[in-house]
């Protein structure tokens, strides 16, 4: 068995698009993904059968939910239901958002993987 255990900047990145990092661990049903957008990047409006749900660590993005905008900082949380369209753009100090996905963000498996690199959080 594998070590339950990773540190943060120990696991490869995937690269969702320009300017957007994901760090992802998958549970048997679920993934877990530390998500970097660079100052201004964006995620285009896209919907996917998982069911999300996040949290913002640090920076600000702007998030539509389902026709529904709001701009998000540090500590706020969102919820997407399963094939909800949903986009976001970071904000000018960029963004680091916690998504929880079930089930198995298994649509991930075919991207790039990159490196490990230092993480923008925990701030140092």
């Amino acid at each position: 068995m594998n070590s339950p255990f990773q540190p943060l900047a120990g696991l490869r990145g995937l690269k969702l698009r320009d300017g957007v990092t994901a760090r992802a661990i998958n549970g048997e049903r679920m993934t877990l993904a530390i998500v970097d957008l660079e100052p201004g990047s964006s995620v285009p409006e896209h919907h996917h059968e998982n069911e999300q749900l996040g949290f913002i660590l640090q920076g600000s993005m702007t998030f539509t939910v389902g026709g529904q905008k709001r701009e998000l900082h540090a500590g706020d949380t969102y919820e997407i239901p399963s094939h909800v369209p949903h986009d976001a753009v970071a904000g000018p100090q960029g963004c680091t958002a916690v998504d929880a996905f079930a089930p198995l963000r298994a649509d991930w498996e075919k991207l790039e993987r990159l490196d490990p690199f230092p993480p923008d959080w925990p701030p140092t």
